[in-house]
Parts: C-alpha cells; sequence; structure tokens
C-alpha cells in the first residue's frame, strides 16, 4: 500500500499537546489537533488514539475522547464539571454542539453565567456517546438526552433532547427514532482493527510530514482536507 504524505504543520505535535496539558495515551500516536481548536480547562481533557479535531473546535471543561474519534470543524463540546465522554469510533460533524448544561428558557431564574447561582436554575447531566455514534451537520445534543446510545446516528440539523436507544437513526427537531441503523458496523470493527494488526499504519503526531495511507478515488481523501485520511478496512467503503 503507498502512502501519501503531507505537511502537517497546521496541527499541535505531540510535545506541543503535552505543553497544553492534554492527557494522551502513554504510546500516543494518530493524534492531529489544529492549532486553531480552542481548549478551556485543557488538563481536564484526555484525548485516544487515532484521534483528528479540525479547524475552530471548541472544547471546554470535562471531556474524555476514546479511539478513532473525529471531530470537524466548528463543533463545540462544552463539558463542564460533569463531563462529556466520547467512546471509540464516533464522529461529530461540522459545527455540532454537545451540551451538558442548560439555563432555565421558563422564566422563573435569570440566565446565563455573569449571574450567581443562587439566582439561575440551570439543569445538567452527564454526556455519554457510546462507540459508533455519528452526528450530522449543525446538530445539537441537549443534557437531557444523556448522550447517546451504542450505534446511533443523528441527521444533520436534529436536536436530541431525549434519550436514544441502540442502533437507531434519528432526525428531526426534536430528533425522533426514523429508521433501524445497521449493526454490520460491529463486524466491520472487527475486521478493521485485526486490519491493523498486518498494517503500519503507525504515522506519529503533528508538526511534520507524515503518512496518510489513502485510497486516491476515496471522497474523504482529496487534497481538499489535508488532514483526512482513510484506512481500507473494507474495499467497497474505500472504493
Amino acid at each position: 500500500m503507498k502512502a501519501t504524505f503531507y505537511n502537517t504543520n497546521g496541527i499541535y505535535s505531540i510535545d506541543e499537546i503535552v505543553e497544553l496539558g492534554i492527557k494522551i495515551p502513554k504510546n500516543p500516536k494518530n493524534i492531529f489537533i489544529s492549532k486553531k481548536v480552542s481548549f478551556h480547562h485543557a488538563e481536564r481533557i484526555s484525548i485516544g488514539n487515532d484521534v483528528r479535531i479540525d479547524d475552530f473546535a471548541i472544547l471546554a471543561g470535562n471531556i474524555s475522547i476514546g479511539n478513532f474519534v473525529h471531530i470537524a470543524a466548528g463543533a463545540i463540546l462544552s463539558g463542564g464539571e460533569v463531563g462529556i465522554v466520547m467512546e471509540d469510533f464516533c464522529g461529530l460533524s461540522y459545527r455540532v454542539s454537545v451540551f451538558v448544561a442548560s439555563d432555565d428558557y421558563s422564566g422563573e431564574s435569570l440566565t446565563n453565567p455573569m449571574i450567581p447561582a443562587n439566582f439561575k436554575r440551570v439543569s445538567t447531566s452527564k454526556l455519554i456517546l457510546q462507540k459508533h455514534c455519528i452526528v450530522g451537520a449543525g446538530s445539537v445534543i441537549l443534557p437531557s438526552s444523556k448522550g447517546l446510545s451504542e450505534g446511533v446516528s443523528v441527521g444533520a440539523l436534529s436536536l436530541v433532547a431525549r434519550p436514544t436507544k441502540p442502533f437507531g437513526i434519528y432526525f428531526g427537531n426534536p430528533a425522533k427514532r426514523i429508521l433501524e441503523r445497521s449493526r454490520n458496523i460491529l463486524t466491520l470493527e472487527k475486521e478493521f482493527l485485526e486490519f491493523l494488526k498486518n498494517e503500519n499504519l503507525t504515522m506519529g503526531g503533528g508538526g511534520g510530514k507524515y503518512p496518510f495511507y489513502i485510497y486516491p478515488k476515496h471522497p474523504f481523501t482529496q487534497p481538499h482536507n489535508i488532514y483526512t485520511f482513510c484506512y481500507p478496512t473494507h474495499k467497497p467503503l474505500c472504493a
């Protein structure tokens, strides 16, 4: 398999990520974080391997990110004190917002962060996005949802305000389950992890030139986004 090299000077090196205070694995690999990402309380954030976070994303508060996770440009993760957990193989598309806290909009309390807590009524909940969740562009996940169940996909511009059930496709405002999602991704996960055992796809971190193993015809591996790459886990997906 051929490796295509891109200049990755626009992303943090492993040393720079450590200097920010972000917790990473003991043997970090394939962590690509744009230098245009904003971190607030970076010392509360932990990131696994094979993670990509794109320009203008905002990560604040307690956030735990697993392996093989993508957070697209403009996404907002507001973890506060209670926290957000993104498990393995999750993806957030452009401008997705994930909130663990919400003001009371009824008029029974004052609102916004400049008001003391005794004058406000804020709802909070830890959010867990379980394995294989994917969220479409512009969607919002509220604290009342408790996160997303395993294998849930959320269509673009949806508002997730209630708990979900595994392997469903949700869409709308408020988001409703409209279809069942295939569990074939669980089989592909096993094939993919087995594939990794037999291939050298370790690319280190940012701050230099690193190989991206790609199929040239795949739409997600074109030069318009230098940080994207494709693991050829299943030939029809990378044709």
